[in-house]
């Protein structure tokens, strides 16, 4: 199992790069940043700075979306950037959330998520395609390879993934939620005629390493993560809002944690302390998140990987980013390292 880590590209840009350089060194394999280019700062600059003080590295979104660059524009990013540094890119994709909400838009059709990732694909690799019409291609492209993989939540948007993409990107580290939309994933692409273990897993939540796994050093980690339930609700209830509460085609141990959610400010979006999360319980802290200590987490990423999980990514929105990255890099990585994959 990969271990990637997710951040904000919050100024200034060089300690984010420096988090970046330490997470290579301590044995992650991906450096994610989140891409809402008026929350933070714009993640495609300092990508190039990342892989240029990396060797190794893996950078992509988590996520970007189809809405706020044209196609082109995206394609051109990444095969710069992998003409520059070699093929070190992944595109993470999907429908928009803040990035779209906080500038007054919508988030993108599923159908247009779907021809923006061929697209995005076929230039970023060198491929003629139709854009708007007229057929394109980045005459400059040689060797470039973009995966792309695709966020999702919701059955269709799930199906999408099994049918198109590279791979799929779970944000939230619930093992019932993640054996059912693998489960769900799989059978799409099984179902488009794809070979469903080419579709790369990929679970993201925040993980918070405490020195023990006492009371009180879980309810501070809960607090620093609590952020991530009302994120994960934003998505949720876009669900709710479009198949219902009971649905027979969301689970409610997906659903049933938003009743108490009363809105949304983006100006606390991904952030400890966020006060639209109060309705967000323990219980789904604890499903959602990795909390407590490197033994605890090792066990639930062990229970991820057999369940097909390749990569785990970190988020690491907290006051604990340096002893995370160092925990896992002393402890969780030798260990996932050292035992076999189950079969």
């Amino acid at each position: 199992m990969d271990i990637g880590l997710v951040l904000q590209t919050d100024p200034p840009a060089r300690l984010l790069v420096e988090r970046m350089q330490r997470a290579e060194a301590a044995g992650f394999s991906h450096g994610w940043t989140f891409d809402s280019c008026v929350l933070w700062q714009e993640p495609f600059v300092i990508y190039s700075q990342i892989l240029s003080s990396t060797s190794t590295l893996t950078v992509g979104p988590m996520v970007t979306n189809p809405s706020t660059r044209t196609w082109e524009v995206t394609a051109s990013l990444f095969a710069t950037l992998n003409d520059m540094f070699g093929n070190r890119t992944v595109c993470g994709i999907g429908r928009g959330d803040s990035a779209m909400r906080v500038a007054g838009r919508h988030p993108a059709t599923l159908a247009r998520l779907s021809e923006a990732m061929h697209v995005i694909k076929e230039l970023a690799e060198g491929r003629t395609v139709e854009l708007d019409g007229t057929e394109v291609h980045l005459p400059w492209v040689r060797e470039s390879r973009l995966p792309i993989w695709m966020g999702a939540y919701g059955p269709k948007a799930l199906a999408l993934t099994g049918r198109q993409a590279d791979g799929f990107i779970l944000q939230l580290a619930d093992p019932y939620l993640t054996e059912y939309m693998i489960r769900a994933v799989r059978r799409a692409a099984a179902e488009a005629g794809r070979d469903p273990a080419s579709v790369t897993i990929c679970v993201a939540a925040p993980a918070y390493v405490t020195a023990d796994d006492s009371p009180a050093a879980l309810a501070h980690a809960r607090e620093q993560c609590r952020w991530f339930g009302g994120m994960v609700g934003n998505h949720v209830a876009d669900l709710v809002t479009h198949y219902g509460e009971h649905s027979d085609l969301v689970p409610d141990a997906l659903t049933e944690y938003i009743k108490g959610r009363q809105g949304y400010d983006y100006s606390h979006h991904g952030r400890a302390g966020n006060p639209d999360t109060g309705f967000v319980p323990d219980e789904i802290v604890d499903r959602f998140c990795l909390i407590g200590s490197a033994q605890a987490q090792i066990e639930k990423l062990e229970a991820l990987r057999a369940l097909g999980v390749d990569q785990f990514a970190v988020y690491a929105m907290h006051d604990a980013v340096e002893s995370t990255i160092d925990a896992y890099g002393s402890t969780v990585i030798p260990h996932l390292r050292g035992s076999a994959h189950p079969s």
